[in-house]
């Protein structure tokens, strides 16, 4: 059976994009308004090239972003004075002209501008913000959409601020933790590659001079050099290729499971990983179901957002089986991707009827643990690392020297 594609209103009002499968254009009409939804859009999928549609998408989602890239401290200024200048009473059509005129970030002051005139033309707020995927995430939108349904826009776009900040600022120390040891690791390949391709070709002409015996590791040493010399442009080329190779493949659903089931399994990183993405699931379904958004449209965000493959078939999974009548908080064990204490959160949540705060709890938890752990981190991954590139340069020095120290005891004798 063919699938269609669609963009449909709730009773709520709330827009909503998928798909569903059905004997012919007709029916799918039914089907969708069976569940009292309202048509905005519905045409027949294109599968000719299901294969890689996913992938495309990604791939100019990426560039779109990366081309309309905004500081996310912009992005939360803007946020925090549109709830501020609504709340007093401003339309939203004023306020965004205000906060356009005194915008100085040249890329967001374009967006704000062509936000403003499509509000101007009638388009909800969050409509206009759908237009640029680039800057607006699913999450930003789908907030604004509930604060226009249930006539809290100001309180949402506050709550909406807080969470950017706090949810950001958790991700900047966790990328910054793993960050360090790769900038050090790369700036010691930078200074081995010197090494090799400079220093050691200007050694070999003294070795040569000299007329010694050379040690074994000195040879090895010297001959590594001579064939990056010889082969410096292949290796060139090949670096950049298995980056873009690798890149490309992140792209791909295949590839990023694979990526994130080794991230997930790495010695202490795991951990730190796991714990940012319960610290941001926690954090974000609170401020969802807080807002007034269905449980089944923030677990269709959350996915979206969650940003790990592996976290994101977890959550297909919990999905279906929230349909199907299980619990939320049983829906999250039976993945085995939730522990203890987060699930049991989520219990208390049900029993007690703000699952909301609830996860907002376990949130402010897991944060919390982010923090003590890339506090340890840093603390001990600093003078490892330097100990690490002190010893391999060392060891390369020493290699290198070690036929001039040689001669030189050869010759006192």
């Amino acid at each position: 059976m063919p699938n269609f594609d669609y963009i449909v209103r709730n009773e709520k009002g709330a827009r909503k994009t998928g798909s569903i499968t059905a004997e012919n254009y007709n029916k799918a009409i039914e089907n969708l308004q069976n569940q009292n939804l309202t048509i905005v859009k519905l045409k027949e999928a294109d599968t000719s090239f299901d294969f890689i549609r996913p992938f495309l998408n990604r791939f100019f989602l990426e560039l779109e972003r990366i081309k309309n890239k905004v500081p996310i401290t912009v992005l939360v200024f803007f946020t925090r004075q549109l709830a501020t200048m609504f709340s007093s009473g401003l339309t939203i059509e004023r306020s965004l002209h205000f906060l356009s005129e005194e915008e100085k970030h040249k890329k967001f002051k374009k967006a704000l501008d062509k936000i403003e005139d499509d509000v101007k033309k009638g388009l909800l707020l969050s409509d206009s913000l759908e237009r640029h995927p680039g800057i607006f995430s699913n999450l930003y939108i789908s907030l604004v959409r509930a604060g226009e349904v249930s006539g809290k826009l100001a309180e949402t776009l506050s709550e909406l601020s807080l969470y950017l900040e706090t949810v950001e600022d958790t991700q900047r120390r966790v990328k910054s933790a793993m960050y360090y040891p790769v900038f050090i690791l790369g700036f010691l390949g930078f200074i081995l590659f010197g090494i090799f391709y400079f220093l050691i070709p200007q050694f070999s002409t003294v070795y040569e001079q000299l007329g010694t015996d050379l040690p074994y590791y000195t040879i090895l040493f010297v001959n590594f050099s001579v064939w990056l010399k010889k082969n410096i442009f292949t290796v060139f080329i090949s670096v950049l290729l298995s980056i873009a190779i690798i890149w490309f493949a992140t792209l791909t659903d295949s590839g990023r499971l694979t990526r994130d089931r080794i991230l997930l399994r790495l010695p202490i990183f795991g951990n730190l990983i796991q714990q940012n993405i319960l610290s941001k699931f926690g954090k974000t379904f609170g401020i969802l179901i807080s807002a007034g958004v269905s449980v089944m449209d923030s677990m269709d965000l959350l996915i979206k957002i969650v940003d790990n493959r592996v976290y994101e078939l977890a959550l297909t999974d919990a999905k279906k089986n929230i349909e199907n009548g299980i619990s939320i908080s049983e829906s999250l064990r039976n993945t085995e991707m939730f522990p203890p204490i987060f699930i049991q959160l989520l219990i208390t949540g049900e029993e007690t009827g703000e699952i909301d705060n609830l996860a907002l709890k376990a949130s402010e938890f897991y944060s919390k643990q982010v923090s003590a752990i890339v506090d340890r981190l840093t603390a001990l991954i600093e003078p490892i690392l330097i100990i690490v590139v002190g010893a391999v340069i060392g060891i390369v020095l020493v290699v290198t020297y070690l036929p001039i120290f040689n001669f030189g005891s050869a010759l006192a004798q």
